[in-house]
């Protein structure tokens, strides 16, 4: 579907023009066509293929998707791929975005996302001054644009981070909260998949040798890839934290069991003394010591009960009951 197609001459904008005349006005001198898609058909791809003069391999790409981030060059224009990473409760979902760049076009694509890039191009035409740069600096404002939302998911996996941390040493949680981490480690792996390749990627449109449509725009593209770099290194740091969380979790289930185990052998010790005298004085033998004493029965329950009591007394001041 056709979102947008506007043309512009030394950064101001000329007109909303269609896709047939979209050849006119790349004639043009100084002139430079942006044309903005969401969820694309064959057909569509096909036609934008025939005015830009795409590369089969990029059309290719955009339309089949599920590309890992990444800039290419096919002779003068610029291909590149992201994701679009958006926070749905309780799960993130990934659209993609395409972007070919020549030296007087701009043709951006918006795949399975819902998210709006409109203020973009309202930014862009709010600096004239800035469009006048040409095709690379529109360039930089989408791909900012989609690096820029990367850090509200950010502070959304580390606010459910911060929640899980709240109940980290909660009785009889642990299995419950290692849960929660893994589904929250999935997540910060979805993220990852986007920064990381496209971070490597950028890096080639500053410094050295640049493509030539982002040659009057290094600077900026070093904006976005000192964003994505640090974007990258809070991914690392979550990833960190939850390793280390499960890691607690997992103690905190040990220390559990050894608690429960503690118990266990305490009264299993405590029975065991108990035991151990009902048993002797159980035996059935004629001859044996204070069987004829009238009170011998009360003492030997006597001594059981003091005998247990002490036991227990001592394990109470152990910790272990």
């Amino acid at each position: 579907m056709l979102i947008n197609c506007v043309a512009y001459q030394n950064g101001i904008k000329l007109a909303d023009i269609t896709v047939e005349e979209i050849s006119d006005y790349l004639e043009k001198k100084d002139c430079l066509v942006w044309v903005a898609l969401r969820d694309t058909t064959n057909v569509e791809l096909d036609k934008m293929q025939e005015e830009f003069g795409l590369h089969d391999l990029a059309i290719e790409d955009a339309h089949h998707g599920h590309q890992r981030p990444k800039i290419e060059e096919y002779g003068d224009i610029l291909f590149t791929a992201m994701h679009l990473v958006e926070v749905e409760h309780p799960n993130l979902v990934v659209g993609e975005f395409s972007i070919f760049v020549g030296h007087n076009f701009v043709l951006s694509i918006r795949n399975r996302s819902a998210r709006e890039l409109h203020g973009v191009r309202d930014r862009c035409e709010r600096e004239p001054e800035l469009m006048k740069l040409g095709a690379g600096f529109v360039f930089y404002a989408l791909m900012d644009a989609v690096v820029d939302s990367y850090f509200p998911v950010i502070d959304e996996l580390e606010s459910q981070l911060e929640d899980i941390e709240e109940r980290l040493f909660d009785k009889n949680a642990a299995f419950t909260n290692i849960a929660q981490l893994y589904t929250l480690k999935r997540k910060v792996a979805v993220l990852k998949h986007a920064v990381m390749p496209l971070m490597e990627a950028s890096g080639r449109l500053h410094g050295g040798r640049v493509p030539p449509v982002c040659a009057t725009t290094q600077e900026y593209f070093r904006d976005v890839f000192d964003h994505l770099t640090r974007i990258n290194a809070t991914i690392d740091a979550i990833r960190d934290t939850i390793t280390t969380a499960i890691l607690v979790c997992q103690s905190t289930v040990s220390i559990e069991q050894n608690e429960v185990n503690k118990r266990l052998a305490a009264w299993a010790g405590i029975f065991a003394v108990a035991t151990a005298f009902a048993g002797i004085w159980g035996m059935n033998f004629q001859n044996m010591p204070e069987l004829t004493l009238w009170y011998g029965y009360p003492l030997a329950l006597t001594l059981i009960a003091v005998t247990c009591g002490y036991l227990y007394r001592r394990f109470k001041r152990a910790g272990w009951l």
